[in-house]
């Protein structure tokens, strides 16, 4: 018998449950903090478009960056409208978007139809596997050492959520001085990123700042902070190979291996100071 799905679905960022825990031979039976991931349904203008494994809050953050980001919308603005509703099997995430950008999904849609794989998600042909931005980044942004070393050192104690379970990513915006001023944290280091350009977004702020991530440099983190006309992107991890060449054409500052004493520059190194 197939449990009932309203079992699975938390409200929550993160819950607690009993588990048994085995050390030095000893058995113990503790409360665990663990994080949460829930179905969220992106659905515009009545239609559903997406669905995400993601941490059930900034949930207005996540559909706003992740419409920027997928080049849903081209401004704030086009976002109308944001209405979320709990149901027995996830959360859903009404988004009211404009007129021109819902015709413009509805093509995407129906270009999507019938198709049996995914691989990036949105992509029929190889044509259009890499949506090149029109955004290229202003030489004149530049960024001191110190500013990046400052916000690695202040990082891990603003993830809360990560303290708590040891199962999230985050993505944070970061001033020139090197400030965290806004931190997301979710269990996908692609939600975190997106509820991240969600915020910055309604702070209008884009392009003063970097953005840090925890996890490694794909080419979609690169391609969302191209989007959002970000300069720079510090990671954690590692850049992929793909990442580097696009960082590169489009003039943004990719470091990978950010350590709080050390990182490696891999496009921009003329624009850190």
């Amino acid at each position: 018998m197939c449990p009932s799905p309203g079992l699975l679905v938390s409200e929550g960022s993160f819950g607690y449950y009993s588990v048994s825990r085995l050390k030095n031979n000893h058995v113990q039976s503790v409360e665990d903090c663990v994080a949460e991931e829930v179905p969220v349904a992106m659905i515009y203008n009545g239609i559903s478009h997406a669905v995400m494994l993601a941490s059930p809050d900034d949930l207005e953050d996540f559909i706003l960056g992740f419409s920027l980001s997928e080049g849903i919308i081209n401004e704030p603005r086009e976002l109308f409208g944001v209405e979320i509703a709990i149901r027995a099997n996830g959360i859903e995430v009404h988004a009211e978007i404009s007129s021109e950008r819902f015709l413009q999904l509805k093509d995407r849609r129906r270009s999507m139809a019938g198709r049996t794989g995914c691989g990036l998600c949105g992509t029929e042909s190889l044509e259009h596997a890499l949506r090149l931005p029109e955004y290229v980044a202003e030489a004149q942004f530049e960024f001191n050492e110190e500013s990046i070393h400052k916000a690695l050192l202040e990082i891990k104690n603003l993830q809360t959520l990560q303290k708590l379970t040891g199962a999230t990513h985050a993505s944070a915006w970061v001033d020139k001085e090197g400030a965290i001023k806004v931190l997301k944290e979710d269990v996908g280091r692609h939600n975190a990123l997106d509820k991240l350009i969600g915020a910055i977004a309604r702070m209008d702020s884009r392009g003063t700042g970097f953005v840090i991530t925890t996890s490694r440099a794909s080419y979609e983190m690169v391609q969302k902070v191209i989007v959002a006309g970000i300069p720079m992107l510090v990671a954690i991890s590692a850049p992929t190979g793909l990442a580097i060449r696009i960082a590169r054409l489009y003039g943004i500052i990719l470091i990978g291996f950010a350590r709080a004493d050390q990182f490696v520059i891999y496009s921009g190194e003329d624009r850190v100071l």
